[in-house]
């Protein structure tokens, strides 16, 4: 009989018509769980999220895993290790602002619109992050650099500007989530590729309760956030 670890690595999850892999799954429902805790504006997305990062580089960095193709998806790899890197970083910041105070409502987090200075720097890092991805994305030889590029700055953009708590990272993810959906069907990701199609939906709900959130939620931090936290 297999472990708890062992089925964790090399276990499948039976469904109509074949398989999944366990990990792939498992990796999923940790990212889904992050989203509705982030949506929520609860600290514990960041630690939450880092597990299914972890399950899921694992599952990418592996071509193989989906039986459907050979090389790896490491666009979809690489944007594991960046929302590890970048949940560290939304784990102590939504942390520093929740002990000062945080939100009315009890959020770690007021939700609010990114100033006209933040969204250029948003766009700036957006196509900065586009071209380097697909130049690194054809070195090493990646499914499809032209979307997985996207796929990776947008979730790049996306997750840092949730840790920011601007409400634009909201339309960020839906974009990502259009091109995701595609790539992930023709890579043969089922399950990833479903949770991106779900995640679209949840995403605009999502939009929906930060845009509300925004106009209703007062900081009651007692310091400056920006002058205590640095970008």
């Amino acid at each position: 009989m297999m472990s708890l670890l062992e089925w964790l690595i090399d276990g499948t999850i039976p469904v109509p018509g074949g398989e999944l892999g366990a990990r792939e799954v498992i990796g999923n429902l940790f990212g889904l769980a992050s989203a509705i805790l982030g949506m929520k504006r609860f600290v514990w997305a960041w630690p939450v999220g880092l597990v299914g990062n972890v399950l899921l580089f694992t599952v990418f960095a592996t071509g193989e895993l989906s039986g459907q193709i050979e090389d790896p998806l490491w666009g979809q790899a690489g944007r594991q290790v960046f929302f590890a890197v970048v949940s560290v970083y939304g784990w102590w910041r939504w942390s520093q602002v929740s002990s000062a105070g945080g939100a009315s409502d009890g959020g770690a987090v007021a939700p609010r619109w990114a100033t006209d200075r933040e969204r250029l720097q948003l766009l700036v890092l957006g196509v900065v992050g586009y071209a380097a991805a697909y130049v690194l994305l054809l070195q090493v030889g990646s499914y499809g650099p032209t979307t997985e590029a996207w796929i990776l700055a947008g979730s790049m953009l996306a997750t840092y500007g949730m840790a920011r708590g601007w409400v634009e990272f909201w339309l960020v993810w839906i974009l990502v989530d259009v091109v995701g959906v595609t790539t992930l069907v023709q890579a043969g990701f089922y399950p990833t590729a479903g949770m991106y199609l779900f995640y679209a939906v949840f995403v605009v709900i999502g939009f929906v309760v930060w845009l509300r959130d925004a106009r209703t939620v007062v900081d009651t931090s007692s310091v400056d956030e920006d002058a205590v936290i640095p970008a």
